[in-house]
């Protein structure tokens, strides 16, 4: 144990999380430069790269970029991977009465920005400030949406929220006509009807400085080729902020001693030592070193997720409360490993004991994770989804979307070119250069009530293999 004690230490890496705030004006515009980016959905077509020579136009939204395009092909043949159902499950909640403008405005004090969309410009009217700049790279990534399918997307009318915790729950809503207000939000969970929405990091998290999603995905990949799955250490492995939440300060007490060890590996982020060291201590390409990975949630979900299960490890999941929109569709056992918040440390020692036990099924759990994360995860598919919720929601809308008094039209240009730094440099490594040229993916039909249980019942059944700790290792 000592041994691998002190290998642990030395490959440590951190997901870390910062406790300084950084906030832009989206409004102000001065600098010029020209920058390249590396999006490119469509390599056939012409490319139209962040600008920022003219004065006027970068104090401005420029209309250089296309406003229409057609399709190379208008008829598309790849389906959306099967997370996508949940949209209609999320719009569920308005789909007999519709959106008022009423439920909107009923959510404006929960949210941070509404967004607008006429004839395919953007227009924000903030509320609240956001934690560091959450807003900000959420509504860059809803701006290259609008470049990616220029004048597809819909007019539409919408509230956003950014924060950690849900804010729309099922108890205030509970009449026959207590409609709950539309808002948008990075996660959702079983009590709530906030409407779940691709989270900023896939555009970049300059205070941490972790790359837009493609880019830190493939570095990733890299990472893993480090160590082979059966080289690595054999623990289970954390590394976070354990102060936002009890099941974090839960999992502190399953750190090894000189007592007791539960085959998991627990550090605390120290934030002044990663901050002075500019992170280059915390690269999530080196932190694919463990064969069994952790993932606690924090005040909420956390986004640490995707990083995680994209590591080949074997993903453990402390029964998450939350979700985003991409994992409700993983399965226990195919895609990760499942651990109870009750006997939580037994928990992680059976789970680390039964995978060096049976390191072929192990790995191909972790592997499961990871290709489930490649194969539906991909940037094309972020954005897909984001169309197809858009799209769908603004078919629910009851009134036709105006522009409103006090909002400001954005766009790329009017948001990146007066940055410096982080900020700009992962907005031009995330900008869509050029619109797609194939259309989005087909979007599934919605659940059927009994698609919708078998799915919930076999992922149950597959838990409770877990709990009565008979695994079938041939299914």
């Amino acid at each position: 144990m000592t041994r691998w004690t002190f290998f642990s230490v030395i490959l440590l890496a951190a997901f870390v999380a910062s406790t300084f705030f950084l906030e832009i004006d989206l409004f102000r515009i001065t600098t010029t430069t020209i920058l390249k980016t590396n999006i490119v959905f469509n390599r056939q077509q012409p490319q139209f790269p962040l600008n920022c020579t003219n004065e006027k136009l970068a104090t401005t939204c420029p209309s250089y970029y296309p406003t229409k395009f057609q399709f190379y092909d208008n008829s598309s043949t790849t389906s959306c991977p099967e997370y996508f159902r949940w949209i209609h499950e999320d719009l569920k909640p308005w789909e007999s009465s519709g959106i008022t403008r009423d439920m909107i405005e009923r959510g404006k004090n929960i949210s941070h920005f509404r967004l607008v969309i006429v004839n395919g410009k953007a227009y924000i009217e903030k509320f609240a400030k956001s934690y560091q700049t959450r807003d900000v790279f959420t509504i860059w990534g809803i701006l290259q949406l609008l470049r990616l399918y220029p004048g597809k997307v819909p007019d539409l009318e919408l509230m956003f929220h950014c924060g950690d915790k849900t804010v729309v729950f099922k108890k205030d809503f509970q009449g026959p006509q207590m409609s709950p207000p539309p808002v948008f939000h990075y996660c959702g969970e079983e009590n709530s009807y906030d409407i779940v929405f691709p989270d900023w990091t896939f555009w970049g998290w300059a205070e941490l400085s972790i790359r837009p999603w493609e880019t830190t995905l493939h570095n990733i990949q890299e990472g893993n080729k480090m160590v082979k799955w059966k080289d690595r250490i054999p623990y289970a492995f954390w590394k976070g902020n354990p102060k936002v939440s009890i099941i974090r300060r839960e999992l502190g007490k399953c750190n090894v001693t000189e007592k007791q060890d539960w085959n998991a590996r627990i550090y605390d982020i120290q934030w002044l030592q990663e901050r002075a060291s500019n992170f280059e201590n915390s690269k999530l390409e080196n932190q694919c070193t463990f064969r069994y990975k952790i993932y606690a949630e924090g005040a909420t979900w956390s986004v640490s997720e995707k990083y995680i299960i994209a590591c080949d490890s074997m993903t453990m999941f402390i029964e998450p409360k939350y979700y985003d929109f991409f994992t409700r569709n993983m399965l226990p056992l195919r895609h990760y490993w499942p651990i109870s918040t009750k006997n939580m440390c037994e928990e992680i020692k059976y789970a680390v004991d039964w995978g060096n036990a049976h390191l072929d099924h192990a790995q191909a759990i972790g592997d499961g994770g990871t290709n489930y994360i490649l194969e539906n995860l991909k940037m094309k598919f972020v954005y897909d989804y984001m169309f197809h919720l858009l799209n769908n929601y603004s078919k629910l809308l009851k009134f036709k979307p105006t522009i409103p008094i006090g909002a400001v039209e954005i766009c790329s240009e009017s948001m990146a070119c007066s940055l410096h730094g982080q900020r700009k440099h992962f907005m031009v490594e995330s900008m869509v250069i050029s619109p797609s040229d194939t259309p989005p993916c087909i979007l599934p039909p919605p659940y059927t009530p009994e698609t919708l249980k078998e799915f919930l019942q076999e992922k149950e059944n597959l838990i409770k293999q877990v709990k009565t700790r008979v695994i079938n290792t041939k299914q």
